[in-house]
């Protein structure tokens, strides 16, 4: 019979991982505002993803400069290998914002939007691939499950179209850059505390969005209080917060997980829709959530 001794640390080992499957979920609905941000913003896409760095790297680098030294993962970037690899993280978000905000120029908000939720297919595969790690039968049928669930809960708006296959494709390397980033903060967070990467990582999307945004023409200035207050609540609400509670979950849970778990995203940003902006609810769009959700526990499951 084990003693206690033995059952200690596995105790502390599921309490974490209970705490960031909270967190996890919890920054999934955070980023589920971004949507909504965006469809309020008085600026366009490209400028209004620039605004959402520029003003969630100062609350960010306060928290960080606020960290007490010693914890956990506290350890600070020292080498330019550690500046190079939290570079990359940065420019795989940089691209995952911009090549978005471009796929819509060429294709329905649906088409982009779902392919860019394919992200877990990237990133188990090269986790599989790269990182050598093993799946579960329960696993890959909650991940295909939570993939027909975004399905469903998209595929009345969807529009299959040869004139969109441009687009349609930009949408799917979207995923690809998400994944990206995804993998990099995931092995990130083994050295490095969550303040620690989201600003280092902060401040090489934005200065890589800068100049996407001057090239789109859009203008960087919003006309009113209430349009600097929506930049403002995406910035916080969805970057600083739900961005960092899932840099922060990544450090107890894995990567494969944590991105289908991200599905929840989708489903509930039409949840906000329909709370927010009176935008209809349908049948499917219930059916396609509930069916995510599913997913997501079966996933759970076979994660374990």
């Amino acid at each position: 019979m084990p003693d206690a001794s033995t059952l200690a640390p596995v105790a502390r080992v599921d309490s974490a991982q209970r705490i960031a499957l909270i967190a996890l979920l919890t920054g999934a609905l955070g980023i589920a505002f971004a949507p909504i941000f965006v469809r309020l913003s008085e600026l366009g896409p490209s400028a209004t993803a620039f605004w959402r760095l520029a003003f969630a790297i100062p609350a960010l680098w306060v928290w960080m400069a606020m960290e007490p030294k010693g914890g956990a993962r506290s350890r600070k970037p020292s080498s330019l290998n550690d500046y190079a690899r939290l570079s990359a993280a940065g420019l795989f978000f940089a691209g995952d914002l911009a090549i978005w905000h471009w796929s819509i120029r060429y294709t329905s908000v649906a088409n982009s939007t779902l392919l860019a939720n394919f992200a877990p297919i990237f990133v188990t595969l090269v986790s599989w691939l790269v990182f050598k790690e093993r799946f579960s039968r329960t696993f890959l049928t909650g991940l295909a499950l939570a993939l027909c669930g975004a399905i469903i809960l998209m595929g009345q708006s969807l529009q299959l179209s040869p004139d969109h296959l441009f687009g349609d494709a930009l949408g799917l390397l979207t995923a690809v850059f998400y994944s990206g980033y995804f993998l990099m903060v995931g092995r990130l967070r083994a050295e490095f505390s969550t303040a620690t990467i989201m600003t280092w990582s902060g401040v090489v999307t934005g200065l890589a969005l800068l100049p996407v945004a001057l090239l789109s023409g859009e203008s960087l200035i919003a006309g009113s209080l209430g349009g600097w207050g929506v930049l403002l609540g995406l910035a916080l609400v969805s970057h600083a917060g739900g961005q960092s509670l899932i840099a922060y979950a990544l450090a107890h849970l894995p990567a494969a997980f944590s991105s289908v778990s991200l599905l929840l995203q989708p489903a509930a940003a039409a949840v906000l829709a329909w709370a927010l902006l009176a935008e209809p609810l349908g049948a499917f769009q219930a059916v396609g959530g509930a069916v995510v959700l599913a997913g997501i526990l079966v996933a759970r499951r076979g994660s374990r």
